[in-house]
């Protein structure tokens, strides 16, 4: 094999860089797939019909191409006819053609391999001639062996063919010269970079022509190969002809060498695509990022998989989330947007992934059993991926992705390792997603019963009477809870929210179908009522009331539930949700008063005047002694002491019975009468403690202040009038605020906090957590303690959640050198803990309800104790005996 001048008849030194180009791609045809017979693909039949003579055309061209050029260079470039040679070097193309390394674009698929290590061996060799037609032989039975389509094999086998060609005219344009000389060793490499150049632009044309430009990739991912790895290879190829120039037994070194060289290779190609796949999953986690949080968000995900993993289909599995239904999201080539599987729970492949702690599983059907191929073919595909996907209520969805667009490429472990990276990012996006459903759904959501709340109300009647404006019926029903009231004094606000959900039960199993429940605050639900008349609203509220009038247990007692109901219905009452929602309330109020079911009549609306006319009576009502007060006890956490009485004012109306101190408070501040409401109820507390003062006794009393009260401008000399009067100094007067308004800009910005602090009188904030203050606003405010706000308190027995929010906020005001009130303490176990957190005073039903004066001489008298005055004070402590 000794080896001479290189002659222009050995100058074919082809690339299987380009033979392999479209080796194993779809470029021509996808390889078969069984289609679903869904109404979205009808036409695919037809879209598929075009690409194989797209195919062909392309093929017969790039044969037609190839085979003028052969003709017209290769007949020059004959050798002497070696057996013996032209076997070995057949041999070689065949085993350098299974070293392959594949790019993807889309359908296609771009395969090197190191079939250019042969070409040059063999055209120095055996000559150009005998070098291309082994080549295209060697081509010819892995074309075979791998199955290709025809027209793909025609136009592997064209390309084949066209590269040796090209190699051969470049040699022959160039001077002749020993291997040994470094002209030819230029010349090879000339050669065979040329030859990929030409290859690669005609299969650019193939791939553009069946699957479309993918962009500047394609290009780069052609150029890069051939300006870096093909001289190498050429290279290796010289150096093996060099040394077996020396001796026809150096091929016995050479080719270990060579088999190191297209290990190497093929580990590039592995490392390759490994890169390949870091690099998918930081774009993946990039456009995920930018996703919408909303259904189309969740669309563009699974869209993002597909086109990463290069994959025919891709689904998402998502369970039932609040009031969403479960869903099913699918990106396919051929438009689906369903298809059999991955909503099933009992799928295998859904069930493995779901219970698997391993990662994705991978199946082919190659390697399938029987259970498998059979999923696998009610899908219609051959590979599959499949992933649990966690959500935010933690149930496991499911995510799987069928069939890589590839008929040489199918999905691998790094595939699988990709794929577990991504699922990271799908999760925390559906998670974001979910907590942005749950941001929403609790915005106009009730958070005791999950029904929708007023404003959601309002939009669906809205909607509803927006189709048909004018014409359009709808029914409205308010009903409102008799005894909640009542419930929630004795019992506490734990008992009362256990009826509120009974009620909502009861509501939801006997409110028609097509209805939508809604709770509107305090004890009172609606429901609308959709395509209702008057009279069938009348009628399905009726039976509502009596299908709901029942005993439900709650808190150990059987207790009765009895809805006082008011109709309303559009387009007779109403085209808009507020005006239709205010007349079935002033409904509501009729039927209180009937204790039953009553429908909006304009005769109603003067009843809405009743509020109004208390307004009017507010003064008259203080001077005869309707508004009184009552006391509730506050109790020293440690030591039992009675440390304070909390001011609660109420109105006994003649006429209206008791009025809901929410009520009139709420309508003295719209009419401009909250400060003499307020200059009543101070007086009647500093004269309790008075009272108690000349019995020798120390106990304060806290009056609550509005945030209208803080705006008046002769607030600090009233109450400075007051304590004179009574004769009762600041220390023994608590003003409780809402945390509205001490945040309120118009307090905040004056000094009407600091001047009544500056009477000696205690300032506690009322209801802390509720509101939109924190415990660093009271550094600059003269703040002394702060009051938990009951809804804390309550749950704190069955809930860590609330225990620890308890917990911080002692903590915090402590740690500022605040007091902490806890209110809403009913039970012993409530008022362990705060004890062992540290809280200073506890309120609530444990304690004592609030007791007009004469009940709380009474209560006093048999409940509490006297201790003799502290050192240094003069007056004794009341204390309440265990």
């Amino acid at each position: 094999m000794a080896v001479g001048h290189l002659p222009r008849s050995s100058s074919n030194a082809s690339v299987q860089g380009l033979a392999a180009v479209s080796l194993g791609a779809p470029l021509l045809l996808p390889r078969s797939r069984v289609t679903l017979a869904e109404p979205e693909i009808m036409s695919e039949p037809r879209l598929m019909s075009a690409a194989p003579r797209r195919a062909w055309t392309i093929a017969v061209g790039a044969s037609v191409m190839a085979v003028t050029l052969a003709a017209a260079v290769l007949p020059a470039a004959v050798q002497d006819f070696r057996p013996v040679m032209v076997l070995f070097v057949g041999v070689l193309f065949l085993v350098s053609e299974s070293v392959e390394m594949h790019v993807e674009f889309r359908r296609q698929t771009y395969s090197w391999s190191l079939a250019e290590l042969a070409l040059v061996v063999a055209l120095v060799e055996v000559g150009g001639l005998w070098a291309t037609l082994a080549w295209v032989v060697a081509l010819a039975v892995q074309l075979m062996v791998r199955s290709y389509t025809p027209s793909k094999a025609v136009f592997n086998l064209a390309m084949a063919l066209l590269h040796g060609s090209v190699a051969v005219t470049v040699l022959e344009a160039l001077p002749e010269a020993a291997i040994t000389e470094p002209l030819a060793w230029f010349s090879l490499i000339l050669a065979v970079l040329c030859a990929n150049l030409v290859v690669a632009f005609m299969i650019t044309i193939a791939i553009i022509g069946t699957a479309g430009y993918p962009g500047p990739q394609l290009w780069r991912e052609q150029l890069m190969p051939i300006a870096v790895v093909s001289p190498v290879v050429v290279s290796v190829g010289v150096i093996a002809l060099l040394l077996s120039s020396l001796s026809s037994w150096a091929w016995v070194l050479i080719l270990p060498v060579l088999t190191v060289v297209g290990l190497l290779f093929r580990r590039f190609g592995q490392v390759a695509r490994e890169g390949k796949s870091v690099e998918r999953v930081y774009d993946f986690a990039s456009r995920v990022e930018e996703v919408s949080p909303d259904e189309a968000g969740t669309r563009q995900i699974v869209q993002a998989v597909r086109e990463l993993l290069n994959a025919e289909r891709v689904a998402l599995w998502l369970p039932p989330y609040l009031d969403e239904e479960p869903r099913l999201v699918v990106a396919a080539e051929n438009g689906a947007v369903w298809y059999d599987g991955p909503g099933d729970p009992d799928d295998v492949f859904r069930r493995r992934a779901v219970a698997t702690t391993d990662g994705p599983v991978l199946v082919s059907l190659a390697r399938a059993d029987d259970e498998e191929a059979a999923a696998l073919a009610r899908r219609g595909v051959s590979d599959l991926i499949g992933a649990a996907v966690m959500t935010a209520a933690g149930e496991p969805g499911y995510l799987e992705v069928c069939d890589r667009r590839s008929d040489i490429v199918s999905f691998a472990d790094s595939d699988r390792a990709a794929l577990e990276s991504m699922i990271t990012h799908v999760n925390a996006a559906i998670r974001q997603q979910q907590l942005l459903t749950q941001i929403r759904y609790d915005a106009d959501h009730d958070r005791l019963t999950g029904l929708p709340n007023r404003q959601r109300l309002a939009n669906e009647i809205d909607e509803l009477l927006s189709d048909d404006a004018g014409t359009a019926r709808a029914g409205l029903i308010l009903a409102a809870l008799g005894n909640y009231t009542e419930v929630t004094d004795t019992l506490g606000h734990a008992a009362s929210d256990e009826l509120l959900l009974v009620t909502a039960g009861l509501l939801r199993e006997h409110a028609p179908p097509q209805a939508l429940l809604a709770r509107m605050e305090g004890e009172q639900f609606a429901v609308l009522l959709p395509g209702l008349s008057l009279a069938a609203t009348e009628r399905a509220a009726r039976r509502l009331r009596e299908a709901a009038a029942t005993r439900a247990r709650v808190a150990g007692l059987d207790l009765e539930v009895t809805l006082t109901i008011g109709v309303a219905a559009a387009p007779v009452h109403g085209t808009e949700a507020g005006v239709l929602m205010q007349r079935a309330d002033v409904a509501l109020l009729a039927a209180a008063e009937s204790g039953g079911v009553a429908s909006y009549h304009p005769v109603l609306d003067q009843q809405s005047l009743r509020r109004l006319q208390l307004g009017t009576e507010l003064e008259q009502a203080m001077a005869e002694g309707q508004i009184s007060v009552v006391f509730q006890p506050i109790i020293d956490a440690q030591t039992s002491d009675i440390v304070s009485v909390e001011t609660l004012v109420r109105w006994a109306h003649p006429r209206y019975g008791a009025i809901p101190p929410d009520d009139f408070i709420h309508l003295a501040e719209q009419i401009g009468r909250i400060g003499l409401l307020t200059d009543h109820v101070l007086e009647l507390a500093l004269a309790r403690c008075r009272r108690w003062l000349d019995q020798g006794i120390a106990l304060s009393v806290a009056v609550n202040l509005s945030v209208h009260v803080l705006t008046e401008t002769d607030l600090v000399s009233r109450i400075r009038g007051a304590l004179q009067r009574h004769g009762v100094p600041g220390e023994l007067l608590t003003l409780e605020l809402t945390e509205g308004s001490v945040v309120d800009d118009s307090v905040r910005d004056s000094t009407v906090l600091a001047d009544l602090h500056g009477l000696g009188l205690r300032l506690s904030m009322d209801d802390f957590g509720t509101g939109y203050s924190s415990l660093s606003q009271l550094r600059q405010l003269p703040i002394d303690e702060v009051k938990i706000d009951k809804s804390f308190v309550l749950g704190m027995s069955t809930s860590q959640g609330e225990s620890f929010i308890a917990r911080s906020i002692i903590e915090l005001a402590h740690n500022l050198g605040l007091r902490v009130v806890a209110e809403g303490v009913e039970d012993e176990l409530t008022r362990n803990l705060l004890a062992e957190m540290g809280c200073d005073k506890l309120q609530g039903f444990l304690v004592s309800r609030p007791l007009p004066d004469d009940r709380l001489e009474t209560w006093l008298l048999a409940r509490t104790g006297v201790r003799s005055a502290a050192p240094g004070a003069t007056h004794r402590r009341l204390f309440v005996r265990t």
